[in-house]
Order: C-alpha cells, then sequence, then structure tokens
C-alpha cells in the first residue's frame, strides 16, 4: 500500500499536479518535495526534485523510524544531497 500511495504522489508531479501530502523540504537550491505515505509498520517518505528539466528525479524514499520530532534525520538529508548532485549532472545543470 505504502508504493502504491508514494507512486501516486510522483505520478501526480509528473502531470503537474501535488499529492495532498506534498511539503516542501528546506534547504535546498532547488524546489525538494517530500510526500509522506502511513502504514501500520511505520511512516514512509519519498522525495523528490520536480524543475530538473523534463523530468521528474526521485532522491530517495525511506521509512522514518524516529519516535518523536519531526526533523528529517541529517543522514537521510546528506544522501538526498548526493543523488541531487548526480541529478542535475544527468540533467545537464
Amino acid at each position: 500500500m505504502v508504493r502504491k500511495k508514494l507512486g501516486f504522489a510522483v505520478y501526480q508531479a509528473q502531470i503537474g499536479q501535488r499529492h495532498e501530502s506534498a511539503k516542501l523540504l528546506h534547504g535546498f537550491a532547488e524546489t525538494i518535495w517530500q510526500v509522506r505515505a502511513d502504514a501500520p509498520g511505520g511512516t514512509y517518505r519519498a522525495v523528490y526534485v520536480a524543475q530538473l528539466g523534463e523530468a521528474i528525479y526521485v532522491l530517495h524514499a525511506f521509512q522514518k523510524k524516529a519516535t518523536s520530532g519531526i526533523a528529517t534525520p541529517q543522514r537521510e538529508l546528506d544522501l538526498i544531497r548526493q543523488r541531487l548532485q548526480l541529478a542535475r549532472k544527468l540533467a545537464g545543470k
């Protein structure tokens, strides 16, 4: 069910819409979006950039494991930054 929810959110981004759970992820030069899916096993997030050329780049998908707080863990942010650099290269930016 989580894959379907997150996949639908990315599909909506591809057709120019925004999923109801989409929120901006701050601290990046580009506009980075994160979407959330809740399941009995926990909360999952997918992070994507929608403004690099013609493509949507999904930068990371992960399970949020923190039991308190809403901040995205630093290790996840570091991975997102690495993948954003790769997405920029692929997009020719």
